[in-house]
């Protein structure tokens, strides 16, 4: 498999359940990864099946990391994301919904519904983009296959 060790990757977070906690709480570790992305010239997207989430970005100062909002698709992934600007398509999902993971091709998480220090599927969703830059992809079962390369 080739490495994707040149090319800047478009990575989309979910949010409810993905980064943020049933109350708002930012997922740990979550800022220490979305600056391993950008140091390494990839663009970060937020999207949401519940709308644009700018807000919820701006209460945990997380907007300079993040290149654009969407609303993400709630049915018809791959054809509903097709029509995004070509350049804003997403490489890869990070999501706790392993359906959109599947079909679209991403790293799928457990949930995250309350504020819990010791959570580090960040520090994992980490480690799995480290092996998919130098390899292209990962033998994680977390892990699904990049479509939009």
């Amino acid at each position: 498999m080739v490495s994707t060790r040149n090319i800047a990757l478009n990575i989309f977070f979910d949010t409810d359940y993905t980064i943020l906690g049933v109350d708002g709480s930012l997922r740990p570790h979550v800022e220490q990864l979305f600056q391993y992305i950008i140091d390494r010239n990839h663009r970060i997207y937020v999207w949401s099946g519940n709308g644009i989430r700018t807000k919820d970005m701006e209460k945990h100062n997380l907007t300079d990391f993040i290149t654009n909002f969407y609303e993400k698709p709630v049915h018809d992934y791959w054809n509903n994301t097709s029509k995004l600007p070509e350049k804003d398509r997403p490489n890869m999902v990070i999501d706790d919904n392993l359906e959109i993971v599947a079909i679209l091709g991403g790293i799928w998480v457990n949930q995250y519904y309350f504020p819990n220090k010791n959570d580090a599927e960040m520090l994992k969703v980490q480690e799995i983009i480290v092996e998919v830059e130098s390899s292209g992809s990962s033998d994680d079962p977390r892990f699904r296959k990049l479509k939009f390369i």
